[in-house]
């Protein structure tokens, strides 16, 4: 099942995403036919993003970075959340914009310390994050904790394995990424675990799993296409601020 947020004239809603339509408790709305009244919104609110880097061990050869030992960790913030679809804007303040498509997991209930036999109980389903990340900036906080950093999306998919899925990640129409989950260093589960025993987790939280290898540059004027099988396509075109 693919649940899906939506803003319509009526306000915000939740429902089930179903070819095009979602279906809510206040009726059903199309979201592909162009009426921009009804669009998709980033599928939750987290009160945070865990997001864990260094994760593929391609990834760690091409940027020249050590294996960790254990899940390397930072944080985005609710401000950083945008949502699917919706223009990027391009931040005047870098000149070496990255983009970065990672499997997230969304949480389902407030939980702390579970064990990785218990993960799929706490986790509403997984969903696409693109890790934006303005490479220039000193530190993690300032490359990567700014407004509209996360686009997230389309929507969540409660029915998936994360242990083995394809994803491909498209800039302007060309392959840049392209990798399954089973090349992690760190699996979801294991990650969601391990940051469990740091956090108390709430309801709509994001954990996002890293990037595969090629995360690279993106101009004003791209379109990032991120598609993890299984779960969804995430689109976002880049704008000039």
């Amino acid at each position: 099942m693919r649940l899906a947020r939506i803003r319509t004239p009526d306000g915000v809603s939740t429902g089930e995403y179903d070819d095009g339509t979602v279906r809510t408790d206040d009726g059903a709305y199309e979201v592909d036919d162009g009426d921009e009244s009804v669009t998709l919104l980033a599928p939750c609110e987290p009160s945070a993003c865990y997001c864990v880097g260094r994760n593929y061990a391609a990834t760690l050869d091409q940027m020249d970075y050590d294996v960790p030992d254990a899940p390397d960790w930072f944080i985005k913030p609710p401000a950083s959340v945008h949502d699917p679809g919706a223009p990027v804007p391009y931040p005047s303040w870098t000149e070496e914009l990255t983009y970065a498509g990672e499997l997230a997991a969304v949480v389902d209930r407030r939980c702390h310390e579970v064990g990785e036999s218990e993960v799929d109980d706490v986790i509403r389903g997984y969903t696409i994050m693109n890790d934006l990340d303005a490479l220039d900036q000193p530190g993690r906080t300032a490359r990567k904790a700014f407004d509209g950093s996360a686009p997230l999306g389309p929507w969540i998919e409660t029915d998936v394995d994360p242990a083995d899925i394809e994803m491909t990640t498209h800039v302007g129409g060309e392959l840049r990424q392209e990798a399954t989950t089973a090349q992690m260093l760190f699996s979801p589960r294991e990650v969601v675990s391990f940051l469990s025993e740091r956090y108390t987790f709430r309801p709509g939280d994001v954990i996002a799993f890293g990037s595969p290898a090629n995360p690279g540059l993106v101009e004003p004027g791209e379109a990032v296409e991120i598609r993890y099988e299984g779960v969804g396509t995430l689109r976002n075109v880049v704008v000039a601020e």
